[in-house]
């Protein structure tokens, strides 16, 4: 600042002496004024100017001009803070700026200082003229306003839509679509999942109610038996005459069958022929299992409507337990009386399963499914112990049956009082013990 003022003094100065020589006339070749600066509290001291008219001396004109200046050069000076203030607050939210902006930002500000000072410090380069100076200036701080301006801006920009382009949030709409579809359609499927645990928890339910009523109507029919007799199993049926409308039958049906079990205890006296103890009729098959003893013919067993005969004789009047098993292997069969095998055969509708869901009769043979009984055929006497296995029964299994050393009702048909019905006039009483039977064999 100092070369400033010295310049400014010097030029005024110089000025002063051309101007005091112009007015004397006097202009000496080759000659020339020197000038010194001078104090301000400086008197009388220097070059004398000549005054003229009511002028002011030349010493007051200087002093005036030097005030001026000096009052000019601290008014620049204040000026040229108070730009550097602001060109530091402005470089400040520029480097902050260009943090935020990235490389892109930096990259344009780092372009914009090299081309607006070319590597130099613009301030230690600034024009002699204080006019030129705040003009500068002032263009420097609106250089730097709108690069601020445009900085802020990128920055929003970025912000809000370079974080998140374009394709970005269509991929991340179609991704949130996809997760609320699948929400969706697990919503959905658990939904049908508990529907049907429900559905499953109500056929359970009910099920179990079935079987519980099941169970206590059971129940109630043991008591009820046991009213009548000792035990469900201690009864016999007994059917007098030999008529069409005398029979017992069995409220169980039977499952599909391909081997079986039937034994029971018979008395009889009648001839000719014993009768039918029990038949079983399907649909489409009326001798699909019969034991019968018709006329002056042996006892004969019936499988599907083909025959075997059996070498058993039980038309003396006494208690017997007879037995026949049956394989659709081969269509193997046996017989046994009191606990003794007496015969033995195959070929007895072989390969053929028991059909289910028929009608089983104790007492009569049937010409259709429940019906259409023969009284010539109709079995007389009494009979117990009726039970029926799925399978065949060892043979030391039927003799401890039949000698009374063990009870095995039935799996598929046991003998059980609620289980045999009575029509026609038979009749239900109570049974012998098993060892007043074999007494009287």
């Amino acid at each position: 600042m100092l070369p400033v003022v010295a310049g400014l003094l010097l030029a005024v100065a110089a000025g002063g002496r051309a101007a005091a020589a112009g007015d004397a006339g006097e202009s000496p070749p080759g000659s020339r004024f020197v000038c010194t600066s001078l104090p301000l509290d400086a008197a009388g001291a220097g070059c004398p100017v000549p005054m003229q008219g009511g002028a002011l001396p030349p010493e007051e004109e200087l002093r005036a001009t030097v005030l001026q200046l000096r009052e000019t050069v601290l008014q620049q000076k204040e000026t040229i803070g108070s730009q550097r203030e602001a060109i530091r607050e402005l470089t400040g939210k520029l480097s902050r700026c260009e943090s935020a902006a990235g490389p892109d930002g930096k990259a344009a500000t780092a372009a914009w200082r090299k081309e607006l000072g070319k590597g130099k410090d613009t301030m230690g380069d600034l024009p002699r003229d204080p006019a030129q100076v705040v003009e500068q200036l002032s263009r420097t701080m609106q250089t730097l306003k709108d690069r601020l301006e445009s900085l802020e801006h990128q920055l929003r920009a970025n912000v809000s839509y370079a974080a998140l382009p374009t394709e970005l949030r269509e991929m991340l709409q179609r991704r949130l679509g996809d997760l609320e579809r699948q929400l969706l359609s697990r919503v959905a499927e658990l939904e049908d999942e508990k529907s049907l645990l429900h559905n499953e928890t109500s056929a359970h339910r009910q099920k179990t109610e079935t079987a519980l009523n099941a169970l206590l109507e059971r129940v109630s029919e043991l008591e009820k038996g046991n009213s009548a007799f000792k035990s469900p199993d201690e009864f016999k049926v007994s059917l007098p005459l030999r008529t069409n409308y005398l029979y017992g039958k069995i409220k169980k049906t039977l499952p599909e069958l391909y081997a079986f079990t039937v034994c029971l205890w018979l008395r009889s006296s009648a001839s000719p022929g014993i009768g039918t103890p029990f038949s079983y009729a399907v649909p489409g098959q009326a001798n699909e299992i019969v034991l019968i003893e018709w006329g002056n013919n042996p006892i004969e067993l019936l499988i599907n409507d083909k025959v075997a005969q059996l070498p058993l004789f039980v038309s003396d009047g006494k208690w017997h337990h007879i037995c026949v098993t049956w394989t659709t292997r081969d269509g193997m069969w046996e017989a046994f009386q009191d606990g003794e095998k007496l015969g033995t055969g195959e070929n007895l509708a072989p390969w053929h399963p028991i059909k289910p869901g028929g009608v089983l009769i104790l007492g009569q043979e049937q010409d259709t499914v429940g019906g259409r009984f023969d009284a010539t055929q109709a079995f007389v006497g009494e009979m117990s112990q009726f039970n029926i296995w799925d399978r065949v029964l060892k043979a030391e299994d039927i003799m401890n049956i039949s000698n009374c050393s063990t009870n095995m009702p039935g799996n598929i048909i046991p003998w059980v009082d609620n289980n045999v019905d009575v029509f026609g006039g038979a009749t239900k009483w109570p049974v012998e013990t098993c060892e007043e039977r074999l007494l009287d064999l």
